[in-house]
C-alpha cells in the first residue's frame, strides 16, 4: 500500500451494514462516524445508550443525513450480548462489517456478570460470542469481515492455560495483555475455520498503536498509573482520528487478506498511518487458537455454523 493512508482513502461503503462495539466514544466513535461518512449503515453498539445517544448526535452534527442508531450491549453479560443478537438479527438480513472495538483496560481485579475475569470476560469472551450469535448475518453478506482490535500490550500477554481467569494471582497490566493476546489468537482462528468451511468472511485485526482515548482512564485505578498516563498522552500518544485508521483499514482495504494484522507504521508501531504489522511469535501458535477456541465455546455456550443450512 501507498504511505500515508487516511480515511478518505476508504471506498463508498454504501449499502453495507455495520456494527462498531464501544463506539460511543474513542476510537470506536470515529470508526464509526468515519464508517458512516463513506455511506455505511453504522450500528452503535454500547453498554450506555445515553452516552451512545451523544455520540449519534455527534455524528449527525459532523455528518448530517447518515444511518446510525444505537443499541445496548453489555460485553460483560452473556444475556446482554444474546439480546443484541437476537434484535440486530430480526432488524437486518446481513451484516457486512462486525468492528470488535470494546473493551476495558487494566483495572482492578473484577467479575463479569457471568463470574469471568473482568478483561478476558468483556475483550475477548464477550466479543468471541458476539461474532459467533451473528455469524449467520455474516455469511448472508457477500464479502463480510470481522475486525478484532487487539493492542501492542499483546506483547506482555500470557495464555495462561491454568488459570486463564486469573484466580491464583491478578496482576491488571498481564491480564490486560493476556486479553488482547487472545483477541489475535481468536481472529487468526476465525480466519483458519472461515478459510476451511469456503466461506467469503474474513478476519482481521488491528491496533492503533498509543491513542489518546478515555480508555487509559476508565480501569487503571491507581494513582501513579493515571499520573503516567496523563503525562504519556501528553508526550506521546497520537490522537483518536489517527488512532482508528488501523481499525478503519483493516475494515475497508479492498485487497488486504484475511488474517492480516494492521497497525500504525511509526516507531515501534506507536503513531502513524496504517500498515501490516506482524505480532509477537506467540500469536501465531495454532495449538493454542484450537484450545482458546474451544474454551471459548465452552464458557460462552456458543458455536459457530459455517453451514449453508445455518445461514438460512
Amino acid at each position: 500500500m501507498a504511505r500515508g493512508w487516511t480515511a478518505s482513502d476508504m471506498p463508498d461503503l454504501s449499502g453495507l451494514v455495520a456494527v462498531v462495539t464501544g463506539a460511543n466514544s474513542g476510537l470506536g466513535l470515529v470508526t464509526a462516524r468515519e464508517l458512516a461518512r463513506k455511506g455505511a449503515k453504522v450500528v452503535i453498539a454500547c453498554r450506555n445508550v445515553d452516552k451512545g445517544a451523544d455520540a449519534l448526535a455527534g455524528i449527525s452534527a459532523a455528518v448530517p443525513d447518515t444511518d446510525v442508531s444505537v443499541s445496548e450491549l453489555d460485553l460483560a453479560s452473556l444475556a446482554s450480548v444474546r439480546a443484541f443478537a437476537a434484535r440486530l438479527s430480526d432488524e437486518v438480513e446481513r451484516l457486512d462489517l462486525l468492528i470488535n472495538n470494546a473493551g476495558v483496560m487494566a483495572p482492578p481485579r473484577r467479575l463479569t456478570a457471568d463470574g469471568f475475569e473482568s478483561q478476558i470476560g468483556t475483550n475477548h469472551l464477550g466479543h468471541f460470542a458476539l461474532t459467533g450469535l451473528l455469524l449467520n448475518r455474516l455469511l448472508a453478506a457477500p464479502a463480510p469481515r470481522v475486525v478484532t482490535v487487539s493492542s501492542g500490550a499483546h506483547r506482555i500477554g500470557k495464555l495462561n492455560l491454568d488459570d486463564l481467569q486469573s484466580e491464583r494471582g491478578y496482576n491488571n497490566w498481564r491480564a490486560y495483555g493476556q486479553s488482547k493476546l487472545a483477541n489475535l489468537l481468536f481472529c487468526f482462528e476465525l480466519q483458519r475455520r472461515a478459510v476451511a468451511a469456503g466461506v467469503a468472511l474474513r478476519s482481521l485485526a488491528a491496533h492503533p498503536g498509543y491513542a489518546e482515548t478515555n480508555l487509559q482512564f476508565a480501569g487503571p485505578a491507581g494513582m501513579v498509573e493515571r499520573g503516567v498516563m496523563v503525562v504519556g498522552n501528553k508526550l506521546f500518544a497520537q490522537s483518536a482520528e489517527m488512532g482508528a485508521l488501523p481499525t478503519l483499514y483493516a475494515a475497508t482495504a479492498v485487497d488486504l487478506p484475511g488474517g492480516s494484522f494492521v497497525g500504525p507504521d511509526g516507531f515501534m508501531e506507536q503513531r502513524g498511518h496504517p500498515h501490516v504489522v506482524t505480532a509477537a511469535g506467540k500469536a501465531y501458535d495454532e495449538d493454542d487458537w484450537r484450545w482458546l477456541w474451544e474454551i471459548s465455546e465452552q464458557l460462552t455456550g456458543v458455536s459457530y455454523e459455517f453451514d449453508a443450512a445455518a445461514v438460512a
